[in-house]
C-alpha cells in the first residue's frame, strides 16, 4: 500500500453516501492514494455500491473503459488514458468464484498476484478471499440501508 501523510478519507468511521454519485466520488477520493502494487478489497450485499466504488476509483486513476461489473468475464483490466496517473486497474469479482471448487485456488488461477505488481488490483466480494494477494491492502465495507442510503467503512489492514 501507497505511503501518504493523510488518508484521503476518514478511517474506520461510518461515512454516508446519499446516492450513486457519492459512492463513485469516494472511489475517486480513494484513487489519489492508491499507487501500483496496491489491493483494494471490497465487501457489501448486492447492490452496496462495490462497483459504483470502483467506478470512482477508475476516474480517479484516470483508466480507459466503462466500469461495469465483471461477473460474469470474473476480471477486467482498464488500462491508463493519456494524462491519468499511469497506473492500470484490474477490476476483479470473486462473487462467482468457488462455485465449482476451492476458492483460493481459483483466485490462483486468475494470477492477480502478477497484476498486483503492476496495477491496482480492486475486487468485490473479495473480503476472506483477496487478502491472501498481499498481507497489507485497503478494506472497504459497504452497507446499504432501507432509505437506499449507503454507508462505507473504511479500513487499512496490515499498514501501520
Amino acid at each position: 500500500m501507497s505511503t501518504v501523510d493523510v488518508d484521503p478519507v476518514p478511517l474506520d468511521t461510518p461515512l454516508e453516501l446519499p446516492d450513486t454519485t457519492d459512492t463513485e466520488a469516494l472511489g475517486e477520493l480513494l484513487a489519489a492514494g492508491l499507487r501500483a502494487g496496491d489491493l483494494v478489497v471490497l465487501s457489501g450485499p448486492l447492490g452496496a455500491g462495490k462497483t459504483a466504488l470502483v467506478r470512482g476509483l477508475a476516474r480517479g486513476l484516470g483508466v480507459a473503459g466503462p466500469v461495469t461489473s465483471p461477473t460474469f468475464v470474473i476480471a477486467r483490466e482498464h488500462r491508463p488514458l493519456p494524462g491519468g496517473a499511469g497506473v492500470p486497474l484490474v477490476h476483479v469479482d470473486a462473487y462467482r468464484l468457488g462455485t465449482v471448487g476451492d476458492v483460493a485456488a481459483e483466485l490462483d488461477d486468475l494470477d492477480l498476484d502478477t497484476d498486483l505488481a503492476g496495477a491496482v488490483v480492486a475486487v468485490e466480494w473479495g473480503e476472506g478471499v483477496a487478502e491472501r494477494l498481499s498481507a497489507r491492502h485497503l478494506l472497504v465495507r459497504l452497507d446499504r440501508r432501507p432509505d437506499d442510503v449507503r454507508i462505507a467503512h473504511v479500513h487499512r489492514v496490515g499498514l501501520t
